[in-house]
């Protein structure tokens, strides 16, 4: 089953964008484009900078480090060394009742 395409048009940093997606996404692409600018103003209000370029690398930067951070592999050995910390605190907790 083909999924319908939909034409759509989002506003980032003030300038109109079409896109066309899938109709499934669209609710997530008019989030994003929501964020993006909240970003934007966010750092608008924090930093000296007005330069709707700079403000616009700053936020991308803030979502790539945020997306990398995503896929960072996890450690597990750490994880596996946490669970039995937390395994033997319980143990002892419970031998005390």
């Amino acid at each position: 089953m083909e999924l319908a395409e939909l034409s759509i048009k989002v506003t980032i940093a003030n300038r109109i964008y079409p896109l066309t997606i899938q109709a499934d996404e669209e609710e997530m692409v008019r989030k994003a484009a929501k964020y993006v600018n909240e970003s934007i103003k966010a750092y608008s209000e924090n930093y000296a900078s007005r330069d709707k370029q700079d403000l616009l690398a700053m936020v991308a930067l803030e979502i790539a480090t945020k997306l990398l951070e995503e896929k960072r592999p996890i450690d597990t050995d750490e994880v596996v060394k946490k669970l039995s910390e937390v395994s033997k605190a319980l143990t002892d907790e419970i031998d005390n009742l």
